[in-house]
């Protein structure tokens, strides 16, 4: 089977970000089947990224993917790559990833991850 387009890394642990992500998953269910996109868990592989200079750390921070050709993708830059294959949802891939709203989509994107981070690491959620 081909590479899929996209490897989605995030956090099951923590629950906004495996609640976000089963939210994609349902809406995404035929690129899967496909092999186009696929979303793992990076607890069960907490290495896989350490070739990009990734850790465990940063992916449970950050949303983390690479795409077929191999390159990483970290953040919000992550979110509007799913976006934009999500249907229904290219108009928000559109609206927070063109060049004049990408700088504060990303700033945004990772204030709300650096909390959120904060919040799953008092509860005791690694």
């Amino acid at each position: 089977m081909p590479k899929p387009a996209l490897t989605v890394w995030y956090n099951t642990r923590c629950p906004v970000c495996d609640g976000g992500i089963t939210r994609q998953k349902r809406r995404l269910i035929e690129a899967i089947k496909a092999g186009r996109i696929e979303f793992r868990d990076i607890n069960l592989e907490p290495a896989a990224l350490a070739g990009h200079g990734a850790s465990l750390e940063d992916i449970r921070r950050r949303l983390h993917a690479t795409d077929a050709q191999g390159r990483l993708l970290v953040g919000a830059d992550v979110a509007v790559a799913v976006w934009r294959v999500t249907p229904g949802e290219g108009w928000l891939a559109t609206l927070f990833g063109n060049p004049v709203a990408l700088p504060l989509t990303r700033f945004a994107y990772n204030r709300f991850a650096d909390l959120l981070y904060t919040w799953n690491r008092r509860k005791g959620r690694w």
